[in-house]
């Protein structure tokens, strides 16, 4: 397998979604039905190959009506206003446990699915820590958060996130727009968990974001990557596989995991209880376990894949990217997000409201 340019999607992202939502794969949950009913899937966005909605739709006979979203709690407020009955979603691990904890999760039945085994059993492991008996998720793909950074822009080593807060880089630092993805680098600076609810150590990193919005040249999600590509700023928060994407489009670009710890992250498809065909939303579950839907998700996306089956006809190149399969030693201060409750969550939304107007 060779890997594969994704700068053209990178860049084009806007244009191919935008055009695909007017097309028979898109629209907010109306659709035709296929001989086998349809189904409603909710994924981030540029998420998939978009080419897998219509062979999933042509083996098994089922119209996907497809929508996307930025954030997790984007989604979060989407669904739970009941406007759309959800089939699928492909969300983040905190974001799967809140949803458990309020019963809006069906367990999957995977006793008989053909292609459960491709997930190896590290990544379930990762799902016990907010699924612990592996009942409702089913991993997707998986992957860090960590620095991005210039090497034309930036003299010094990368190996902590203090360096985000150094004012030789003033107005060109690019933080996370996500609260709980911001909060990670202040707070493990100051040693403490990226999942402590204690309000003091929640506080201090809140003045730590405060202290550095003066330096920040803006907060973005997937926009990081073009400004990272075109040289907008010298270094920045980033997912891992957007990092992938970066650095196949500047060479100049290198990404790394802070000596302090970070996210590991796994994504998952669930089935809410919105769901009106089960059944479906199974058998769309997976597809997504393929050997050739999961190699056609890792050359278009290039996360972390959890799907074993497509590991021996990587090229060893690929493989030892440790952007894409970080190492044991850079994953060891690294945590997997957990949901916090309620009253964590009122707590950091009033937080990342105080950072994001402090200016």
């Amino acid at each position: 397998m060779k890997r594969k340019s994704l700068l053209i999607f990178a860049l084009c992202a806007s244009l191919i979604f935008g055009l695909a939502a007017c097309g028979g794969s898109g629209g907010s949950g109306g659709g035709s039905r296929g001989e086998n009913g349809s189904i409603t899937v909710f994924n981030y966005g540029d998420y998939i190959d978009r080419d897998l909605i219509s062979q999933f739709e042509n083996q098994y006979g089922i119209t996907v009506n497809y929508e996307e979203y930025v954030a997790p709690e984007d989604m979060y407020t989407k669904y739970t206003s009941g406007a759309i009955d959800y089939d699928v979603i492909i969300t983040s691990d905190y974001m799967v446990e809140k949803l458990m904890s309020e019963d809006q999760l069906l367990p999957i039945d995977t006793s008989g699915m053909e292609y459960i085994d491709n997930i190896g059993d590290r990544y379930w492991e990762f799902c016990r820590a907010f699924d612990p008996e592996n009942s409702y998720a089913v991993p997707y793909l998986w992957g860090t958060v960590g620095i991005i950074y210039n090497t034309s822009m930036v003299d010094e080593d990368v190996n902590s996130w203090s360096i985000l807060w150094d004012e030789d880089y003033a107005n060109s630092i690019i933080m996370e727009n996500s609260v709980r993805d911001a909060f990670i680098a202040p707070l493990r600076l100051q040693g403490d968990s990226i999942n402590t609810t204690d309000e003091a150590e929640l506080r201090a990193a809140c003045d730590r974001l405060v202290e550095q919005y003066p330096l920040v040249y803006a907060y973005q999600v997937d926009e990081t990557r073009d400004s990272m590509i075109s040289g907008e700023a010298a270094l920045g928060m980033i997912y891992s596989g957007d990092a992938t994407v970066a650095i196949e489009g500047n060479p100049d670009l290198a990404y790394t995991i802070p000596r302090e710890g970070s996210n590991v992250w796994i994504d998952c498809a669930v089935i809410p209880a919105s769901a009106t065909n089960v059944e479906g939303a199974q058998q769309f579950i997976d597809f997504l376990c393929s050997y050739d839907a999961a190699m056609a998700n890792f050359e278009y996306i290039y996360y972390g894949t959890p799907n074993e089956a497509i590991l021996d006809d990587l090229d060893e190149e690929v493989l030892a990217d440790t952007t894409i399969f970080p190492t044991d030693e850079m994953l060891e201060n690294c945590e997997v997000f957990r949901y916090l409750g309620s009253e964590a969550d009122a707590l950091y939304t009033d937080l990342w409201q105080i950072v994001k107007t402090s200016n």
